[in-house]
C-alpha cells in the first residue's frame, strides 16, 4: 500500500525521488521520507508527517549538497501511528531501509535479537532494518538473503548500506516492485507511474530474488549459494505519461470518469470477431467455459461489486451456480470448489494480497483460474492459468471508476462467450448482446455530458449524515457500488439495500428528509421497485430516482429524477455507474474534502 522508489545514476537523486513520490502518493499519504547518499558517501535521511508537498518544502530547507542515489517512501500507516519517528526510511547502524508490507513475526524477531531497547519507532519495518544490521558482515547479498529467511509476512524492501555508496538493493515477497535501467540511470518503484517519465521498458521484480541497482546496471540474483544471475522478462508499457496526469481536470477522479468510454472501447473492440466475443488472442481456450459446472468470482471492494453484477447477469442465463466471495473471507474458508469450478479473480492492480491468496487457494483445490486485471505482468496475472487484461490505463484516484467499468465489460463479454458456447445463445443472440454492450458506451457519454445537472442535486445529500441506495435484481447490484463510492470519498454513511428487504427491518432507518437514491431500470421488477419507493417516500425520504428515459412514473414519486438513455435492461449499469460516481464526486467536492486521496485509504491493498 505504501509507495516506494529507488534511484542511482547521473541525475539529481533528490528531485527524482521527490517527483516519483508525488506520483506514488495515492498509495499512501500519512508521511513521506527520502534517504540520499551524499557526495561524501554519508546517508542523509529526511522524513516528515504529511504529504509529499510538505516533505519537498522541508528538504529545500535542510538538504544541502548533491546526491546521485537514494530511496524514498510515502507511507500508509499500519504498524504505529502517524509520526515522524514511524515515517520511513529507517536507519539502523549501517543500514537504511524502506518497506511496504507487514512483517508478521516482528515481535519474535525483536525478542530473538534483543532489540527492545534499540527501537525508536513503533514499526515492524524498523525491526527489519535492525535485524539486517545485526546480521550484516559486509556482504549485502548474503545479509539480505538471511533477512528474507528470517522474516514472515509480506514485504517490498529497498535498502542502502553505508559501505556500498551508489548501490541500492531490493527484495520482495507479495508486495509489488518494478525496476528498469534507463538512460537516466537505474530505477525501482512500487508502481510504473514513477518510472514512466524516464522509460517505457521495465521488469517485474520476481519474488524471492535480490535486485542490485548501480548507476550502470541492474542485476537480479537467485537465492542459491552462488547468487546466480536471473534475467527477467522485459516488458513495455502501452500508455504514456499523459495518462497519469490530470490534463486540465481538477481531480484525477473526474478525469478518470471521463475516460471510461474510451477505456471501454479499448477493452471490448479488440476482442470482437465476426460480431462475437473472442478471447483467442488472450490465449483463453473455449474449453474452460465448456468444462466448468460452476463459476466462483473472488475479489475485494469495487471489483467484488463488479462480480455481484456479473452474478446477477450470469446465473439466470447460464443456469449454473455463480458465487461471489470477498477475497479476505474466501481465503480462510473451505470453499466448495474443485477441478470443475472456474474461479474468476478480479483485481485492478493484480497485486491485492487477499485476492492473490485466494488465487493460490483455488489452485490448491484444482480449479482453473481466470484473472481480470489491469496491470500487465502483475503477480495475479502471472500466477493465473489465464488472464484477461482490461485496458483502463493508470487509475490514480483512490476511488475506482474506469477500472470498475472495464471489469464489468470484461465480465459481460465472458458471460456472452459462455452463453454462446453452452447453447444458451445463438450466434445472432450473442452478436446482439455485443451490439447492446457497445451501445452502452454512448449512453455513458450522455451521462458524462450531464455532469453539471448532476452536480446540482447533491446539496441535499451533503446535508445529511446518512444516505441509502435501493434497487432490485441488477439494480441492487449497481447500488452496492454507488454506496461504496459515496461513503469512501464523502464520508457520508451510505448503505445499499435490496428494495424488497425494506419491510424486513431496514425501513426503520428511513426518517424525514433522509436521502434515498432509488434505481429502477429493470422492467421485470419495475412495478415492485416503484412500490418500494412509495414506501420510503411515505415515510418522509428525499428520493432521487434513476430510471430510463422512457419509463413512465408519477411526478410525485421522487423529489429529483435522473433519466438515463434507453439501453437494454442488462446494460443500464454502465450509464448508472457514471451517475453514481458523479454523485459521490460532487458530494466530496461539496464538503471540501480531498477527492483523490480520502482519509485512511490507499489505492492498492497489499497488506492484510
Amino acid at each position: 500500500m505504501c509507495g516506494i522508489i529507488g534511484y542511482t545514476g547521473p541525475l539529481d537523486a533528490k528531485d527524482i525521488l521527490l517527483n516519483g513520490l508525488a506520483t506514488l502518493e495515492y498509495r499512501g499519504y500519512d508521511s513521506a521520507g527520502i534517504a540520499l547518499c551524499m557526495e561524501d558517501s554519508s546517508i542523509c535521511v529526511t522524513k516528515k508527517v504529511g504529504k509529499v508537498k510538505a516533505l519537498k518544502e522541508y528538504c529545500d530547507q535542510v538538504v544541502k549538497g548533491s546526491s546521485h542515489s537514494g530511496i524514498g517512501h510515502t507511507r500508509w500507516a499500519t504498524h504505529g501511528g502517524v509520526t515522524d519517528a514511524n515515517a520511513h526510511p529507517h536507519q539502523a547502524g549501517r543500514v537504511t531501509l524502506i518497506h511496504n508490507g507487514i512483517i508478521e513475526n516482528y515481535h519474535a524477531l525483536t525478542e530473538q535479537f534483543g532489540l527492545q531497547d534499540e527501537l525508536v519507532s513503533q514499526t515492524d519495518s524498523e525491526v527489519a532494518a535492525r535485524v539486517l544490521d545485526r546480521i550484516y558482515t559486509g556482504d549485502p547479498l548474503m545479509a539480505i538473503r538471511e533477512l528474507m529467511r528470517l522474516v514472515e509476512g509480506s514485504y517490498g524492501f529497498c535498502i542502502m548500506f553505508d559501505d556500498q555508496p551508489g548501490a541500492v538493493f531490493a527484495a520482495r515477497s507479495v508486495s509489488p516492485l518494478v525496476a528498469s535501467y534507463t538512460r537516466a540511470g537505474a530505477m525501482i518503484a512500487s508502481d510504473l507511474t514513477a518510472l514512466i517519465p524516464y522509460t517505457n521498458q521495465y521488469f517485474v521484480v520476481p519474488e524471492q530474488h535480490i535486485v542490485k541497482l548501480t548507476p550502470y546496471k541492474v542485476h537480479v540474483y537467485e537465492l542459491d549459494d552462488t547468487f546466480s544471475k536471473f534475467y527477467p522478462e522485459i516488458m513495455t508499457v502501452n500508455w504514456n505519461m499523459d495518462a497519469a496526469m490530470k490534463n486540465g481536470f481538477p481531480h484525477f477522479m473526474l478525469k478518470e470518469i471521463h475516460e471510461q468510454p474510451d477505456a471501454m472501447k479499448k477493452t471490448i473492440l479488440p476482442r470482437i470477431s465476426k460480431g462475437l466475443p473472442d478471447f483467442s488472442d488472450d490465449g483463453i481456450p473455449d474449453s474452460i467455459f465448456m468444462d466448468c459446472n460452476a463459476v466462483h468470482i473472488v475479489a475485494c471492494g469495487t471489483a467484488m461489486h463488479a462480480g455481484m453484477v456479473a452474478r446477477a447477469l450470469m446465473e439466470p442465463l447460464l443456469r449454473i451456480p455463480v458465487t461471489v466471495t470477498i477475497a479476505s473471507e474466501f481465503r480462510y474458508e473451505q470453499p466448495l470448489i474443485d477441478e470443475k469450478t472456474l474461479v474468476m479473480i478480479i483485481s485492478q492492480s493484480g497485486e491485492t494480497i487477499d485476492t492473490l491468496a485466494a488465487l493460490r487457494l483455488a489452485h490448491s483445490c484444482g480449479s482453473k483460474t481466470l484473472a481480470i486485471v489491469n496491470v500487465k505482468g502483475s503477480t495475479i496475472a502471472r500466477e493465473s492459468d489465464y488472464v484477461l487484461y482490461t485496458h483502463a490505463g493508470p487509475e490514480i484516484a483512490v476511488a475506482s471508476t474506469k477500472a470498475y467499468s472495464v471489469q464489468l465489460a470484461a465480465l459481460y463479454m465472458l458471460c456472452c462467450r459462455m452463453a454462446f458456447l453452452r447453447g444458451k445463445y445463438t450466434a445472432q443472440q450473442a452478436a446482439d448482446f455485443m451490439t447492446d454492450l457497445l451501445d452502452a458506451v454512448p449512453a455513458m457519454e450522455v451521462m458524462i455530458a450531464q455532469q453539471e445537472s448532476i452536480r446540482q442535486i447533491i446539496t441535499h445529500i451533503i446535508q445529511s449524515p446518512d444516505a441509502f441506495f435501493i434497487g432490485r435484481g441488477l439494480d441492487y447490484a449497481f447500488s452496492l457500488e454507488g454506496a461504496l463510492k459515496l461513503k469512501e470519498i464523502s464520508y457520508i454513511h451510505a448503505e445499499a439495500y435490496a428494495a424488497g428487504e425494506l419491510k424486513h427491518g431496514t425501513i426503520a432507518l428511513i426518517s424525514d428528509q433522509v436521502p434515498v437514491i432509488a434505481i429502477a431500470t429493470q422492467q421485470h421488477v419495475f412495478a415492485k421497485t416503484i412500490s418500494n419507493i412509495r414506501e420510503v417516500k411515505a415515510r418522509g425520504a428525499f428520493v432521487i430516482l434513476l430510471t430510463k428515459e422512457s419509463s413512465v412514473v408519477d411526478d410525485t414519486l421522487a423529489d429529483i429524477r435522473i433519466r438515463i438513455p434507453d439501453v437494454d435492461d442488462r446494460f443500464t449499469v454502465f450509464p448508472i455507474a457514471v451517475v453514481l460516481q458523479l454523485i459521490a464526486y460532487y458530494a466530496s467536492l461539496g464538503k471540501n474534502l480531498d477527492v483523490d486521496q480520502p482519509r485512511n485509504l490507499a489505492k492498492s491493498v497489499t497488506v492484510e
